[in-house]
């Protein structure tokens, strides 16, 4: 039946009223007001979920149902992050943490001249920088390093005036840009296990030599937002209280006995997790060693796991109520409903296209918190879309990969903002929000999208 005049009027409208009604849109944009607002993270994603499964129409029960069985996806996360946070205040115990600290801040000297602080400032950033990109694939232990490297130099920042702000985006920037450019750890697993597979499955003919290649430009604009964090954001010095600072950081003597002892531990606990692909047992292993060694022979083993949990626990939890949000999301098959209503605001006009897809892209990443999760969501319908648009195989892998990867950066679920905030945090100087969240999406999803525009118009 022809619709005509008024009827074809509010025909329109109420297709423009669900497109804004989407359970999708309406959860995360909830839950990223409900976060600025200063509200808890784990409440602000129980709350979204509520209302994601309320508005895509599943009725209390099936929604309460959906997040609980959703809360065992974050839990295996959840008790990594407690486990290394027990072994990172171990750590500190054992004297290392000390001695690492000691030694960069003898580099400033006495006098610390500024010539000084500027090499020690940015040997430290170059050095978390490498640190983050390792982690995705010389050694593939992904966030693990954060809340046992960070917290112990938390004292030489607070002496270089160093803003964490500008630490959290450098972390971001390693573990983010990483996976979307190299083959070969984590990016081995995103972009030819999860990206190049579900391509080719939906239709796409793609190589794998084709993906690293179409996701260099996107990563430009990774790298764009560090330059703009570093020269121009936060280049200018932030104090820190430091009585704060040496509470989460006990001065202790070293001793050379449990500095070998901590270095043990460390070699452990790596070998562990790659051998058995848990952080779990890593951390275990590592903290075991500790206890039994006697190198916290002066500390209770229970005081310092208690100590190690409780810094790590919010980060935990947040994780928890992150895959139940997610689960909930996708029971309500409104990302699918989401994505394929784009083609009744797109009509023809390609450049809306590729920025409709690289922002639908972020709202389904940010809520659930994971750009490897996010691929297979979309790239059953986004592949069919973007060739209907014609898009070449360049640009379409450069949409999805880049869709996916939008979000990540900037999303309170993400570990790739929870990780900095767990170590930075550790004495309670570093907000997750304003000093994690916010500064990463600024410097990383805005130009994401910006050059992943631009990838899909011009490859």
């Amino acid at each position: 039946m022809l619709l005509t005049g008024k009827n074809s009027h509010n025909f329109k409208y109420k297709k423009k009223i669900n497109h804004i009604m989407n359970a999708v849109v309406i959860a995360v944009c909830l839950m990223l007001g409900l976060s600025l607002a200063r509200v808890n993270v784990v409440i602000a994603l129980t709350i979204s979920a509520l209302v994601a499964g309320l508005v895509g129409g599943m009725g209390l029960q099936q929604t309460v149902d959906a997040f609980n069985t959703g809360l065992g996806g974050g839990a295996q996360i959840a008790l990594s992050y407690a486990l290394l946070g027990a072994f990172a205040v171990a750590l500190s115990h054992s004297g290392l943490t000390t001695l690492i600290s000691r030694k960069m801040i003898s580099a400033l000297g006495k006098e610390q001249s500024s010539q000084n602080i500027k090499i020690v400032r940015w040997a430290l950033l170059l050095a978390i920088l490498t640190m983050a990109i390792s982690s995705q694939n010389i050694l593939p232990i992904h966030i693990a390093f954060i809340p046992i490297l960070i917290p112990p130099l938390l004292h030489l920042m607070s002496k270089l005036s160093l803003d964490r702000r500008l630490v959290a985006c450098v972390l971001t920037f390693g573990l983010v840009t990483t996976y979307m450019i190299l083959p070969v750890g984590f990016g081995g697993i995103f972009l030819n296990d999860i990206l190049l597979a579900n391509l080719n499955n939906n239709g796409l003919e793609a190589v794998r030599s084709q993906i690293p290649q179409a996701m260099l430009l996107p990563a430009l604009g990774m790298i764009t937002g560090l330059l703009i964090a570093v020269f121009i954001t936060y280049r200018k010095p932030r104090e820190y209280k430091e009585q704060l600072i040496l509470i989460a950081e006990p001065e202790e003597g070293v001793n050379k006995r449990n500095i070998a002892i901590a270095m043990i531990a460390i070699a452990a606990t790596l070998v562990t997790q790659l051998y058995t692909n848990s952080m779990i047992f890593g951390a275990l292993v590592g903290f075991i060693i500790f206890s039994f060694s006697g190198a916290l022979k002066h500390v209770a083993d229970q005081d310092v796991f208690n100590q190690g949990v409780r810094m790590m626990a919010n980060i935990g939890f947040i994780m928890i109520s992150a895959a139940g949000f997610a689960a909930v999301v996708k029971e309500t098959g409104d990302v699918s409903t989401l994505v394929t209503s784009l083609s009744d605001i797109i009509g023809d006009n390609k450049a809306l296209a590729a920025f409709l897809m690289l922002l639908v892209g972020l709202l389904i990443t940010m809520g659930i918190g994971s750009s490897f999760s996010t691929i297979p969501i979309i790239a059953t319908i986004y592949v069919p879309l973007a060739l209907t648009f014609g898009f070449s195989v360049a640009a379409t892998i450069a949409l999805v990969g880049t869709a996916a990867a939008l979000g990540d950066a900037g999303s309170p679920a993400s570990d790739s903002t929870l990780g900095p905030t767990a170590g930075l945090n550790a004495d309670g100087q570093h907000d997750h929000i304003r000093d994690s969240v916010i500064p990463t999406f600024i410097h990383y999803n805005i130009p994401l999208l910006v050059f992943g525009w631009i990838a899909a118009m011009v490859l």
